[in-house]
């Protein structure tokens, strides 16, 4: 064994005893009356508050040298200082755990709508891939589903990210997902929480035959709704190639083709399958009643 392996086997050593220490005094503190431990986490605070903001200031002024900036990088690959600096909040955590972070966030709303999210992969510096599995897969606003849920939570967790795509399994894994019509509340978007503001009332529910498409107006905007037993799905009346109108389109076993350009669209997602990479835009919708509201995306 090097001199070098004798000194970091001694430091680790050290450094676990000193975590122990410091372990135990910690176990100490639970004892002391609330008084004595608000003072104690203030003056952590305070020292750790200091410690990040020092640390801050040492690699800002190493960053902006070019001779120092790849000695700091090596630093940093260093376990003890990383989960240091980690801790201060200076460096981030690992992108694939933030993602897996953002991801655990939005999982409890999407259950209640019986759906799950699934993390496909990584794949830096800006793209992450999604499969949305469960109702939500098959659900008619999926889009709004990843748009104003799973990828607001992935952006605020990783500003970096700038493109996340949904994959998809195929038809055959689509969860029909039940209903239950004995309900006022028949219907309502993920993430498009019913007692939000911005609701619409735009037609009743028998205006739309189940398994066809119709269009309405709303703010300006032609819009395209699609039913599906209770379930209503509203996108834009534009197709995601030129924006040509959809509504002169042949529907056939849930799919709708452009009559301009021929590309073709799952209704109740608006996923494009002739070209996955694009999406009809989606509006959130609930039925109430026999009445469909529609909340307009701007």
């Amino acid at each position: 064994m090097s001199d070098t392996d004798v000194l970091h086997t001694q430091s680790a050593a050290e450094l676990a005893r000193r975590a122990g220490e410091l372990a135990s005094l910690e176990a100490l503190t639970q004892g002391w009356d609330e008084a004595q431990q608000r003072v104690l986490a203030a003056i952590k605070s305070g020292i750790e508050d200091l410690n990040a903001e020092a640390f801050r200031r040492l690699i800002r002024a190493l960053k902006d040298d070019p001779a120092a900036a790849p000695l700091l990088h090596r630093a940093v690959r260093d376990p003890l200082v990383y989960q240091v600096l980690r801790f201060h909040g200076v460096v981030k955590a690992p992108l694939e755990e933030r993602v897996a972070r953002a991801l655990d966030e939005v999982r409890p709303f999407l259950a209640t709508h019986g759906g799950d999210v699934e993390l496909v992969a990584v794949r830096p510096p800006d793209t992450v891939e999604v499969r949305l599995v469960g109702a939500c897969q098959s659900c008619p606003s999926s889009g709004e589903t990843l748009s104003e849920g799973v990828e607001k939570s992935i952006r605020a967790h990783c500003p970096e990210i700038r493109t996340v795509a949904r994959v998809s399994r195929g038809a055959a894994e689509h969860s029909t997902g039940a209903k239950n019509g004995a309900q006022v509340l028949h219907f309502v978007s993920p993430f498009a929480r019913p007692h939000d503001s911005g609701w619409e009332d735009l037609c009743r529910l028998d205006e739309l035959r189940d398994g066809d498409i119709v269009t309405r107006a709303a703010e300006g905007r032609e819009l395209l709704l699609y039913r599906h037993g209770d379930s209503v799905a509203c996108y834009d009346n534009a197709c995601a190639h030129l924006g040509m109108p959809l509504d002169g389109g042949v529907v056939e076993s849930g799919r709708l083709h452009c009559p301009h350009h021929g590309f073709a669209y799952r209704l109740d997602t608006g996923e494009c399958l002739t070209v996955p990479e694009v999406q009809l835009a989606v509006h959130a919708v609930k039925v109430v009643g026999e009445r469909v509201f529609v909340r307009v995306r701007r």
